[in-house]
């Protein structure tokens, strides 16, 4: 919107104040909307109800039952208005991006109010099943495909005389070789990263300001590489493939950062709000999709490295516990608990000291991502 009021302005040098501003703005929106949006939680009775099926986390989370979640609304909304302000609608990542901003949101409340509706006792529902998620995750995916795949096509540049598309490309610098992908491997990564990214840090959102946190770091690492990928000259510096109008990002990644900023004045422990999946899967798909675009999939897997670690001790908890429990007739465990996070909980860690030990994880792997750019 404001992007067209002063376009002539910011087609030349207006990008890094319109990230400001959109940082800025989400930022404060966030901050004012919070102690209304948690007073309306907390008068509706909107508040989270852990259970772990494990009698000490149980006991050691039995502080949280009347914290209000579904927190996620107000960094949605604080995004989608930075966004639309001072984003290039125009733009075809920007479209896209909003797009799954609103669709994973709405998916993420749906999930979040079954849960919360269910009646005391009740256990034949505990928000949509898996593959309920899975679906509609799925689906957005091979939509932004589709999407990106086809119209990508108008922002293409020469690679050794011949005309291609970077959005889905795979680049090696050391041999100087471009892959172009064809729509169905395109799809399956953009699948798969985009499901993968929203459903880790889903998992990752179970302590004060574990989630907030570290998406933080991350957000900001690829507010970097979002910026270097789309101008030509950065991109060239750093042996990455130029992908135009990519820069635009740039405002979606501030707009998150302000909006994370905002959120962890109230989700510090003690938090007052958690996002809930409202917040963790909208957050963690767009992550992922901006990797995608940018071409830096396995730089996701490195500065994520926190979400990567969540993900995989669910993964290594719930597959060893099958095959023990087929091979040996009752199942063992790898962790006390999983996430990682409740196993160190259990074992005695004090909750601050976990989620601060887990940031300081999140910055020695985004530091870790960024010196990789260079070493490319």
């Amino acid at each position: 919107m404001i992007y067209w009021l002063f376009k002539n302005y910011f087609a030349d040098a207006g990008l890094g104040i319109r990230i400001g501003c959109a940082g800025a703005m989400s930022f404060f929106i966030v901050l004012f909307l919070g102690p209304r949006m948690i007073r309306f939680l907390r008068a509706k009775k909107i508040g989270d109800k852990p259970q772990f099926n494990h009698s000490v986390l149980d006991e050691l989370n039995r502080k949280n039952s009347d914290t209000p979640t579904m927190g996620g609304v107000i960094i949605v909304l604080a995004i989608f208005a930075s966004v639309l302000f001072f984003g290039n609608l125009s733009n075809m990542y920007i479209q896209a991006g909003l797009l799954a901003l609103v669709w994973l949101g709405v998916l993420g409340g749906v999930d979040d109010w079954l849960k919360l509706r269910k009646a005391p006792g009740d256990t034949n529902r505990d928000g949509l099943r898996a593959w309920e998620k899975l679906l509609f995750q799925i689906g957005l995916a091979v939509l932004l495909s589709v999407f990106v795949h086809r119209y990508g096509n108008a922002s293409s540049i020469i690679v050794d005389g011949k005309e291609s598309n970077p959005a889905h490309s795979f680049y090696f610098p050391i041999s100087e070789i471009k892959v172009f992908l064809p729509f169905a491997i395109y799809a399956i990564i953009m699948v798969v990263v985009m499901t993968g990214s929203s459903n880790a840090v889903n998992i990752t959102d179970g302590m004060d300001g574990l989630a907030a946190g570290n998406l933080l770091i991350v957000t900001i690492v690829f507010l970097v590489i979002s910026w270097i990928v789309g101008v030509a000259k950065w991109s060239q510096i750093f042996s990455l493939p130029f992908v135009p109008f990519s820069a635009e990002m740039t405002v979606l990644c501030a707009a998150m950062c302000g909006a994370l900023l905002g959120f962890l004045w109230y989700n510090t422990s003690p938090a007052a709000v958690y996002m809930g999946d409202t917040g963790s899967l909208p957050l963690g798909g767009l992550i992922g999709f901006i990797a995608v675009i940018t071409r830096q999939e396995i730089l996701l897997l490195v500065v994520g490295g926190v979400f990567v670690i969540e993900a995989a001790s669910v993964i290594i908890q719930v597959g060893y516990f099958k095959w023990t429990k087929k091979r040996y007739g009752a199942g063992r465990r790898v962790f006390a608990v999983a996430p990682i996070h409740h196993h160190f909980h259990v074992k005695g860690l004090p909750e601050r000291k976990i989620v601060v030990r887990f940031w300081i994880l999140g910055i020695i792997f985004a530091v870790l991502a960024l010196g990789m750019l260079k070493l490319r």
